[in-house]
């Protein structure tokens, strides 16, 4: 991910051979072990700090808002950690027919649900018809959200919830 986020980087240094690697803290700390004096890696400031990392260059991303987010998946129930809202992420697929959307995004306006997010990607075989991805502001161990999500059931084909966490600033 992020050598596709530099693109224009390489493009402009074209002596310089990206090559990837399956982290990038872990490049930092790869290169750091191994001594390696002419190879650099793309990470983050945090990473050059912990690992002892020198950074030769700031800023080569593409676009400054470019964010990677990392999330920790569990399947055991915990408590969310207090830090900031809660969101959800949840799919799903409709019919296709019209005012389907409309229904489905209803059992979270008519409980005051705020949506963050809402992407939608087709089905594959089926024309016309899509996943929509949705994030919203809540966590499953809410009323509110359980309340929502049962009514979402009613009126779609598919649902399936992703997880619960909180976002860190």
């Amino acid at each position: 991910m992020a050598l596709n986020q530099c693109k224009r980087f390489f493009e402009e240094n074209t002596s310089i051979q990206p090559a990837p690697y399956y982290d990038t803290a872990g490049s930092v700390k790869a290169l750091v072990e191994g001594d390696l004096k002419d190879t650099a890696a793309i990470a983050s400031r945090i990473a050059a700090e912990t690992y002892g990392g020198i950074i030769l260059m700031e800023n080569i991303e593409d676009s400054s808002e470019n964010f990677t987010r990392f999330f920790l998946l569990t399947k055991q129930s915990s408590p969310l950690a207090a830090q900031g809202q809660p969101k959800t992420s949840i799919v799903f697929s409709t019919a296709n027919r019209s005012g389907a959307l409309f229904r489905a995004i209803a059992c979270f306006a008519l409980r005051d649900l705020n949506l963050t997010k809402i992407e939608s990607r087709p089905l594959r075989d089926k024309p016309w018809e899509y996943f929509f991805y949705v994030d919203f502001l809540g966590s499953v161990e809410d009323e509110t959200v359980k309340n929502a999500l049962a009514n979402l059931r009613e009126c779609t084909q598919f649902l399936k919830l992703l997880g619960s966490y909180c976002p860190t600033p």
